[in-house]
């Protein structure tokens, strides 16, 4: 590949920075750089500063991207969606509108396993092409990295087929997905008496054969009222610890004493929602080395008021992560601009540790800090050159349409 040259950067934001999640007063630490230039080689970021600096090493052979004056950042790294079902729930979205809460949406057979029964029907091909469009979706936002949840089928052969169908998609690109096993997603309907035989099959069968097909590189849970308890949930995730898996759970949404501690117990590498954690729940957390994945487009989606408490948990020094939560019920809300929008506004989240959470926190999240989350000599060159011409801009403009231009191992990425 030639090398490339992406100049006229009115503002870079490499967030260079230790090689580990950043914490406290360092998620407000972007490593910008005005009037910048960037070289790329073999899809990897070569060298990152000031035009004045950089221009000597380019030559006739270098291809040169105008950026135009624009804001240039790492792309997003997503870390909590559930891009892969069948169908969607708007017309249950229109009976929450109407006073029905989620839980007894839930109760009266909707909810996950509405999506359940459209997912079981689904041909992989169906399903792949429904993931596809969500995945371009994200993309035009300047996602470049997302993790992606089964838990839609809850059982074999469908989870299997979740799995496989995020396996396409990830080998097709342009997009990197990231594979999580959810069977523990709630209980299917024709399991409803046998919750303990539900939980021995993830655990003894489900989570071995999927470990040894490689499917997936993290096992999730959701503990919580209306899905799975503690101890049930301690079932599934240590047999997926004995199975090579990473750890992440859905916990504290809606009670807390719901799963977080847990999390911290066996070393999970995030606990996601947290709406209703406590601080020493939080204290745990940090103590564990565990990461808060925080979704505030579900608790909006909700027309909930309850948002987890971004500002204690960085004053705690905890590596927050910002996600979507992408699915057909809670957030169908595929944005990160948005969901840094909802984080400044609701949250009181800064631009700056917005934007952190959503690029090198959440890739650190995945196990890929190494790789991307930052534009910093030989991570990928997985890039954006938004619509704007300041970091703050991002989360200012709620809901824009802008259109910025998303770059993969240094390709631009056509949409």
């Amino acid at each position: 590949m030639p090398r490339i040259a992406v100049v006229n950067i009115g503002q870079l934001a490499t967030l260079a920075g230790p090689a580990r999640p950043r914490v406290g007063a360092e998620m407000r630490e972007l490593g910008l750089i005005a009037n910048a230039a960037m070289l790329v080689e073999d899809g990897a970021v070569r060298a990152a500063g000031s035009y004045a600096d950089l221009r000597a090493e380019m030559d006739a052979r270098t291809r040169v991207i105008d950026a135009g004056g624009r804001l240039v950042t790492p792309g997003f790294v997503d870390a909590h969606t559930h891009l892969v079902f069948a169908g969607n729930r708007a017309a249950e979205f229109e009976r929450r509108m109407g006073g029905a809460t989620y839980q007894e949406i839930a109760a009266a057979g909707g909810g996950i396993q509405s999506t359940v029964a459209l997912t079981r029907a689904a041909t992989e091909e169906e399903l792949v092409a429904q993931a596809r469009k969500h995945r371009d979706w994200m993309l035009r936002g300047g996602t470049t990295t997302l993790e992606v949840k089964s838990g839609y089928g809850l059982n074999r052969v469908t989870e299997l087929r979740m799995l496989r169908g995020i396996a396409r998609l990830d080998a097709e690109g342009p997009a990197r997905l990231i594979p999580t096993l959810l069977a523990a997603h709630t209980v299917p309907r024709e399991m409803a008496g046998r919750r303990g035989e539900y939980l021995r099959w993830i655990a003894e069968e489900l989570i071995p054969e999927v470990a040894a097909l490689g499917l997936a590189k993290y096992c999730d849970a959701f503990c919580d009222d209306h899905a799975f308890t503690v101890e049930e949930t301690r079932e599934v995730l240590e047999a997926a610890k004995r199975h090579g898996m990473g750890l992440r759970i859905h916990a504290e949404q809606f009670r807390p004493g719901t799963g977080a501690a847990l999390g911290a117990e066996l070393g999970a590498a995030t606990v996601d929602h947290l709406e209703t954690v406590t601080e020493e729940t939080l204290k745990l957390l940090k103590a564990a080395g565990t990461a808060p994945i925080l979704l505030p487009a579900s608790v909006f989606c909700l027309g909930r008021e309850q948002y987890p408490p971004a500002r204690r948990m960085i004053e705690l020094e905890l590596p927050v992560v910002l996600a979507t939560d992408f699915n057909p019920g809670s957030s169908p809300a595929p944005s990160m601009p948005f969901t840094l929008s909802l984080a400044c506004v609701q949250m009181r989240m800064l631009p700056a540790e917005a934007l952190v959470a959503a690029t090198v926190n959440a890739a650190w999240s995945l196990g890929l800090g190494d790789e991307i989350g930052t534009l910093e000599p030989g991570k990928a060159a997985n890039f954006v050159i938004h619509e704007a011409e300041d970091y703050r801009e991002l989360a200012y403009y709620v809901a824009s349409p802008a259109r910025p231009r998303v770059f993969l191992a240094g390709v631009e990425v056509a949409l």
